[in-house]
């Protein structure tokens, strides 16, 4: 869906979008000259021998796509806009959660449940009302990812899971455009521009996803809420030098941040010769099923327990009000319980679970809990496969808890 040229312009929705985002917003001529007030808003570039009236004219006429409008998305739109590139499209399906704001600073408090394009452009309008925006809301697939990708010149993953990563990473090959990378968890963070023109893609660096369940979620490892700046503002200065042509991009460099020791790393890469995708005899000719190919779901990276092996939270209260309390098992973390916990529960994180399962009683009823349910249904399937008959997976986790036993503790 784009919303831009004039007030007057018919404003037409892309497949997955919502309809116009903006229609009263101002923009700019066609015309190739920039007007008095284009030239006093970029002036700060326009006496820059680097950027100057031709690197500006590059700026405006730049396409840019952000896959993703979370953390890295965030600060690298607003940045982007600022500086005068032209036009911005931007795929995200998601609303606007309370959790968001710690990081995601394009939105307000104001905005908790809307659509996250719609504040977004809101937003990035305010910033610079010259610019055209580009919403998709919906999902990237396999299916849609060409199309929308091949009408922008640079793309800058904003990602936060591994199906969309290696995604956006074929799609880029496939189509030639370079995929701008960054990716964040609690203190550390990675950039790279990964073009396979010039430089390795991002199989070369990772030929294999991961496991499934490996690698936490931001959502279940946290993030370091001004990290995600840090990184977004990587990407977009990354993009604003492949758009002028000057200086020396992250192509083939990964760029490693750690914000706890306040340093950067850098590690040299190299296109691999035996990339499937990219070396020199491909066998990835077009895209696939990238949850079958990182090995999970397409609604979570989670293990599936048959019923008999799950408890509602509404099953739990009723056995604990009825004297049949099960023992209850926390495999969160033990800075967890300092937000939020059951009473006469006991804590064994998952990580030390095989370690310290000879704590368990195998002959007893265990409930086992986690932030959402999904450790705790790792922990059960390994206590099962350990020999406890009766474990079961607390589902919905501590946050149902929460939400439909006790909400006086507070959600996370």
């Amino acid at each position: 869906m784009s919303v831009g040229a004039s007030q007057d312009d018919a404003l037409s929705a892309a497949e997955g979008g919502t309809g116009p985002l903006r229609p009263e917003a101002t923009s700019r001529s066609s015309a190739s000259k920039f007007s008095n007030a284009e030239i006093e808003r970029y002036s700060r570039h326009l006496i820059m021998p680097e950027v100057a009236m031709a690197g500006q004219k590059k700026l405006r006429d730049a396409k840019v796509l952000l896959v993703g409008m979370g953390g890295l998305g965030a600060p690298a739109s607003m940045y982007l806009a600022a500086a005068g590139v032209g036009c911005m499209g931007m795929v995200d399906f998601d609303v606007v959660d309370c959790t968001n704001l710690q990081r995601q600073i394009i939105y307000s408090t104001e905005d908790v449940g809307r659509s996250k394009l719609q504040a977004a452009a809101e937003r990035l309008h305010g910033i610079n009302p010259y610019l055209k925006i580009d919403a998709y809301e919906t999902r990237l697939t396999s299916e849609n990812a060409l199309d929308i990708l091949e009408k922008y010149d640079i793309i800058i993953d904003g990602t936060d899971n591994f199906p969309t990563r290696y995604l956006v990473n074929d799609a880029c090959v496939l189509l030639g455009k370079p995929n701008v990378y960054g990716s964040i968890f609690r203190f550390e963070g990675q950039a790279s521009v990964f073009y396979a023109k010039e430089g390795p893609c991002y199989r070369c660096l990772y030929p294999e996803p991961p496991p499934p369940g490996l690698v936490p979620s931001c959502a279940e490892g946290g993030v370091l809420g001004v990290l995600p700046g840090n990184v977004g503002l990587i990407q977009a200065t990354e993009t604003v030098k492949l758009i002028l042509e000057k200086g020396e991009s992250l192509i083939g460099r990964l760029l490693l941040f750690d914000a706890l020791a306040m340093k950067y790393r850098e590690l040299k890469l190299k296109k691999d010769p035996n990339c499937p995708l990219c070396g020199e005899n491909p066998s990835i000719h077009a895209l696939i099923d990238y949850n079958e190919f990182c090995g999970v779901s397409t609604e979570a990276a989670r293990v599936v327990l048959e019923p008999e092996f799950e408890i509602s939270v509404m099953e739990l209260k009723e056995r604990m009000e009825g004297g049949k309390a099960p023992f209850i098992l926390d495999v969160r973390e033990a800075f967890e319980l300092e937000i939020s916990r059951l009473p006469d529960s006991k804590l064994i994180p998952l990580g030390e679970l095989p370690t310290r399962m000879h704590e368990l009683d195998r002959s007893g009823d265990i409930v086992v809990l986690c932030r959402s349910g999904i450790r705790s249904a790792q922990a059960v399937n390994f206590l099962r496969q350990a020999g406890f008959n009766k474990v079961k997976n607390l589902t919905g986790g501590i946050l149902d808890w929460c939400r439909y036993v006790d909400p006086s503790q507070p959600l996370y």
